[in-house]
């Protein structure tokens, strides 16, 4: 039975690393990390096993290899954005998340944390890069807008890790989803009212009064 219905490529000595990366991610998304096969991102590629081995000692590597290439550059801009925000703490956090949605949700790369979900607890060291070299850094940015929204009194007082969690979750849930249940079901969520409605709803909670009360 073939890998996948791809279509074939013709069979080459050489290939860039960013063709390997390419072929590795497609396949993570398809079957999941602990069903890919090294074979498997050889045969995607349309190079040998050996050829794969010049650039990868293993599967770990292509993964930690894929978030280099499509999470870390669009943290880093993000950072870039945040650094040079001149609006509002509520305007920095839209444009976080629009601009998270972007370049992530709307890309190949939305597989990335589902799979982590789904498979973190049965590959610890492949969990622990992706939660240093990504979680933490969004993490970090969120904090930081609500941080400087509480202090300049634009947004109530309120626990930032919690406040960081109410607004990951639902983002997080939407990429899930359309891996998920949106195959399978007739119900379709459109990605942009759905961002719409949540952040009208962060903008409801977050500003209020901006006293602390509920």
């Amino acid at each position: 039975m073939p890998v996948s219905a791809a279509p074939p490529r013709k069979r080459r000595k050489e290939a860039r690393p960013s063709e390997l990366t390419a072929a590795a991610l497609e396949l993570f998304v398809e079957k999941g990390f602990a069903a890919t096969r090294l074979e498997d991102i050889a045969v995607r590629a349309g190079v040998s096993k050996g050829t794969l081995y010049l650039y990868f000692d293993s599967k770990e590597a292509l993964f930690k290899a894929v978030i280099q290439e499509g999470l870390v550059p669009a943290l880093a801009e993000a950072e870039s954005l945040a650094a040079g925000h001149a609006g509002s703490a509520f305007e920095l956090l839209q444009a976080l998340i629009e601009g998270w949605w972007r370049l992530v949700g709307e890309t190949r790369y939305s597989g990335i944390p589902k799979l982590m979900i789904a498979e973190s607890r049965n590959f610890p060291e492949v969990a622990q890069f992706y939660y240093e070299n990504v979680v933490q850094r969004g993490r970090a940015l969120f904090a930081a807008a609500l941080q400087r929204g509480m202090d300049s009194g634009e947004f109530r007082r309120r626990d930032v890790a919690t406040c960081i969690d109410v607004i990951i979750a639902p983002v997080l849930m939407l990429i899930v989803w359309r891996h998920s249940l949106a195959h399978c079901l007739l119900v379709q969520q459109e990605p942009r009212t759905y961002l719409a409605m949540h952040l009208d709803l962060l903008r409801q909670g977050l500003l209020g009064d901006a006293t602390g009360s509920p």
